[in-house]
């Protein structure tokens, strides 16, 4: 079994269908055992109206893998070794048009990282539309745990980057952060001006409409596992 395979087998299989407690009782038939190639693991299975759902903990655990949570995502990182049979060799990476090897996606470390990043990235926004939309005056105090936290996490980002993918996503990654840095300072300037700011002013901006578009291209990155630069994570002016 391939590992793009693989990955795509445990990902179907640990999607978990979140159910009330008293339905499982009442639909779900006995426990099974899940067996990933060809070895036996203590992962039970319940069947739960002609579905299989196993739990993410037990699966990551039966893999020698991990889960780091943030915000309303999880990641699942599997060793590649345990993707592989133990007689079958290692799926070679494909070739570029040159003949030379393509670059390996991300690493786990920066891949967490750049979750962390992205979900603190998100609350920093969040915290500066709430502002704007309920006419709370704004200053650069209010906003300064969020952007020291960002910065914190830029910088673990930074450390965590080991592979071509690695690097290419962080400098998209600091694009976002300095672009998250200048609409914050742009408004809390404007407070400081005593100009009047819209509620519904931040949809009528483009600098927070290109953040908003890099979150969303980050956040299918993270999912994919591949760097894609899809040009909506450019610095603003």
């Amino acid at each position: 079994m391939t590992w793009k395979r693989f990955t795509v087998s445990l990902a179907t299989a640990a999607l978990l269908l979140v159910v009330p407690s008293g339905a499982l009782s009442q639909g779900a038939s006995p426990k099974r055992t899940l067996i990933i190639n060809g070895q036996s693991t203590q992962v039970p299975v319940i069947q739960l109206s002609g579905q299989s759902y196993v739990g993410l903990e037990a699966l990551a655990d039966a893999v020698h893998g991990s889960l780091s949570y943030s915000g309303s995502m999880v990641a699942l990182s599997v060793p590649i070794a345990s993707a592989t049979s133990p007689t079958a060799p290692a799926p070679e990476a494909p070739a570029s048009a040159h003949g030379m090897a393509s670059s390996p996606g991300f690493s786990r470390g920066f891949l967490n990282a750049g979750i962390e990043q992205m979900s603190t990235l998100r609350e920093w926004h969040t915290a500066l539309v709430t502002a704007i939309q309920n006419g709370i005056p704004l200053s650069a105090g209010l906003l300064a745990p969020y952007r020291a936290q960002a910065t914190t996490n830029l910088r673990l980002a930074s450390v965590a980057a080991t592979t071509p993918s690695d690097r290419s996503a962080y400098q998209l990654l600091s694009n976002e952060f300095q672009n998250m840095a200048n609409l914050s300072d742009k408004y809390i300037s404007k407070r400081a001006n005593m100009s009047y700011i819209a509620p519904d002013a931040l949809e009528h901006d483009d600098l927070n409409q290109s953040i908003i578009a890099c979150g969303h291209s980050l956040g299918a990155m993270a999912a994919s596992g591949q760097f894609i630069d899809d040009g909506s994570c450019s610095l603003g002016s």
